[in-house]
């Protein structure tokens, strides 16, 4: 039997150089979690996420903005979250240098319950 013993988010978040994004990745089948830090990156002008699955995520430090195509931006405090239906485009125009921005994001087939 596998050892269970507690991990922590904001655990090594400083061992990330500046100019860099991290993401820790757990997986299980159509589910994927990922931790995210970053310092000031956004997406390049020119690109456009557009994913397969929809995507669950909360801001849990720093501040962050989210431009979705055909509706506009979206400003992000810490306890922040979002529901990303599948195929909306969007980009990350603004990211926090200090207080880093920490995000958690689900990536799957969600149902939204609000």
């Amino acid at each position: 039997m596998k050892n269970i013993s507690p991990a922590n988010i904001f655990n090594h978040v400083n061992a990330v150089p500046d100019d860099e994004e991290l993401f820790e990745t757990l997986a299980s089948g159509d589910v994927v979690i990922e931790r995210i830090v970053s310092r000031g990156q956004i997406t390049p002008e020119a690109e456009w996420y557009n994913q397969e699955k929809d995507e669950w995520v909360i801001l849990l430090t720093g501040e962050a903005r989210i431009l979705f195509e055909n509706s506009g931006e979206i400003a992000l405090k810490p306890g922040d979250y979002l529901l990303i239906p599948a195929y909306q485009k969007h980009r990350v125009t603004y990211t926090s240098k200090s207080p880093e921005c920490i995000w958690l994001a689900i990536h799957g087939r969600i149902n939204d319950k609000t």
